[in-house]
């Protein structure tokens, strides 16, 4: 498709869109008196960015109408690099399908520029070097994967040298742009254009460094509104938001002075344009200029989208500043995750790792076996010794072990999972007493988390996560031991579609429960704990009431589409400040003591359980399948020792 626009049509064209985003004609178009009555009746406040640059070339799209990419005729900018192209008054993007081997020659960017490697990979000009960015999608976990998406993306500012080639298979890639480029809009047909194009007055500091390569997934969310999250990259004159709505959450009637492009990637919202909405599914763009009325109602499964402001917001740089300080408040800067043990190489190799305690300056965990469709095998599982340096052995075999703690005599209290009991083991890997089997005279299912309170009573979840089709347990289930041997059902059977992870807050005053699996057609039991860690009062007898929601936990996006509220929240960890760290599809998620959101730490592979550890009890270890990662922290880790 080609865009023949006259000098005459393309400024008036702008210059309609320029009353509407600067409400500066004698001539009001319609739009725009609907406009000004939205903002009286919603009591918005109108703010202008003065010394913006006026342009002659019209958006690619009409303002505030929804348009569908997928609808749009491919341009082609290079041999084998095609793909759609869309623009407002100062910001370009671009999203490109790369052939194999297919190339960007070498160029000198004339402004800001992002690459962001969606899928696939290329070879990007980075500082004079030819350097591998990839961008994969979450792996379907299963008993035996489990790698977390990347997206990998550079920021090239003004003067910089910029080039990249397609990998073997191919690449998909979007790139941002501001100014516009001239010689995209010269290959989109545009015409009558000028020499160049005006940039900001008063550039702005980017929230990531230039000539450096970055995975999408390690920024940090920060929230903007309720139910709404998302990951900021600001350049000097344009910023991207990568947002994540929650669903049936809103962002009510609002306006700001920046132009705003909305891009929707997954999911679906009614988005409000003016005194009316306007679907927006997946490859949905809307063009919004600054000042005009809009706001947005999500849809059951949530939306994401990235919405790319010009010039980059302030306000939203403020919040993730304040988010940011809450975070590194808790992690270092400059703290990096650190793989300290491959157990896909090393030997012995390392399957499912599960459970990690310290003690005596070890980490004790479990070494469980599955194949692909969770199918374990106790004689195939261990439970594991590691030291701080890497090296690690067995101390058990034939057990199919999960959750550990200390306990006492410098021994340890164990989930054997699949022989239906709760053990006392020494560090050698000796099972020395039976701690519980059995409740109201039928064995227990599948013990699976484990902790013990002052007194040394124990407490254990159980959500039958078994190798018997026939349980014994009337349904998953939560327990407690007293320190003199009595065991009570602390919540009635399913009362938690799968009970999991499982902690006391360090006074021992609060229990935390969560959930791994719910809402989904695949599993047995639906409840209402849903994607939230639960709170409960622990009364002095051991028991627990007030169970109340603590924490929502963030769905990944697989889970959404099929509305499910699945987070595979598994091991808790808490530090003596009372703040939790939770294993989960997405992450460790990080939570204060009031249940606030804080951050996210991104691995490899999705974690599945972690502790506290270290002669100072800060760095947090993080086991993940067959892999086990370090971080440092400036919180010391809580652990009841008896």
């Amino acid at each position: 498709m080609k865009f023949k626009y006259t000098k005459t049509q393309g400024q008036g064209l702008f210059l309609a869109f320029f009353c509407i985003s600067m409400m500066q004609c004698t001539s009001i178009p319609e739009d725009q008196k609907v406009n000004q009555q939205l903002i009286k009746e919603h009591n918005l406040t109108v703010r202008e960015i003065p010394n913006l640059p006026e342009s002659s070339v019209a958006s690619r799209f009409d303002a505030m109408h929804v348009n569908d990419l997928e609808k749009v005729e491919d341009i082609t900018l290079y041999p084998g690099v095609s793909g759609d192209i869309f623009w407002g008054r100062g910001t370009m993007a671009a999203t490109l399908q790369l052939e194999a081997n297919a190339e960007i020659p070498e160029e000198t960017l004339a402004g800001d520029h992002f690459v962001f490697v969606q899928e696939g990979s290329v070879m990007q000009l980075v500082n004079g070097e030819m350097v591998e960015l990839m961008g994969k999608k979450r792996e379907e976990p299963d008993g035996t994967h489990s790698a977390t998406p990347v997206t990998h993306f550079v920021y090239l500012q003004k003067g910089s040298k910029n080039a990249l080639k397609a990998g073997p298979e191919g690449a998909k890639i979007l790139t941002i742009s501001s100014p516009l480029r001239l010689d995209y809009l010269t290959k989109a047909g545009v015409e009558s254009l000028p020499e160049t194009m005006a940039d900001v007055p008063e550039p702005m500091s980017p929230n990531v460094s230039p000539n450096k390569p970055y995975n999408l997934y390690d920024i940090q969310l920060t929230e903007l509104a309720k139910g709404a999250y998302s990951r900021l990259v600001s350049g000097t004159n344009t910023q991207m938001s990568f947002i994540s709505m929650a669903p049936g959450s809103e962002f009510p009637h609002h306006i700001h002075p920046e132009e705003q492009m909305m891009f929707a990637l997954r999911g679906e919202c009614e988005e409000i344009l003016l005194d009316g909405t306007q679907t927006m599914n997946p490859q949905s763009v809307v063009v919004i200029p600054g000042n005009m009325v809009h706001g947005a109602k999500m849809g059951e499964v949530g939306c994401d989208a990235l919405d790319i402001f010009w010039p980059a917001r302030k306000d939203y740089l403020e919040k993730e500043e304040a988010a940011l300080k809450a975070y590194h408040d808790i992690i270092p800067k400059d703290a990096k995750v650190k793989l300290l043990v491959d157990g896909t190489v090393s030997k012995p190799s390392l399957t499912f790792s599960e459970g990690p305690k310290w003690m005596n300056g070890k980490v004790y965990f479990s070494n469980m076996y599955f194949d692909q469709s969770w199918n374990g095998d106790p004689k195939k599982s261990t439970t594991v010794e590691l030291s701080p340096d890497g090296t690690y052995k067995n101390i058990s075999t034939g057990l199919q072990t999960n959750g550990l703690y200390p306990y006492k005599n410098g021994n340890l209290v164990v989930c054997d999972m699949m022989g239906h009991r709760v053990v006392e083991m020494t560090p050698q890997g000796k099972v020395v007493n039976v701690l519980a089997d059995s409740y109201e005279g039928k064995s227990l299912d599948g013990p699976n988390d484990v902790i013990t309170d002052a007194k040394g009573g124990i407490y254990f979840t159980d959500p039958q996560f078994t190798l018997e089709a026939e349980k014994f347990q009337p349904g998953r289930a939560v327990y407690y031991l007293s320190p003199e041997g009595k065991l009570t059902r602390l919540l009635e059977p399913n009362a938690f579609a799968m009970p999991n992870g499982i902690i006391l807050s360090p006074d021992g005053k609060t229990l935390y429960i969560n959930n791994t699996y719910d809402n989904e057609s695949w599993y047995p039991v639906d409840s209402d704990k849903d994607n939230f860690i639960w709170a409960y009062d622990v009364n002095e007898d051991g028991t627990i009431s007030n169970g109340r929601k603590f924490a929502e936990l963030f769905l990944t996006a697989n889970v959404l589409d099929r509305k499910g509220k699945s987070t595979s929240a598994d091991g808790m960890a808490i530090d003596t400040d009372g703040n939790l760290y939770v294993a989960t599809y997405y992450g460790v998620q990080i939570f204060n003591k009031e249940g606030k959101y804080v951050g996210m730490i991104n691995l490899p592979h999705f974690p599945v359980s972690l502790c506290f550890g270290g002669d100072d009890m800060k760095t947090l270890y993080m086991v993940s399948y067959s892999w086990v990662y370090t971080i440092d922290t400036n919180k010391k880790g809580y652990i009841n020792y008896l």
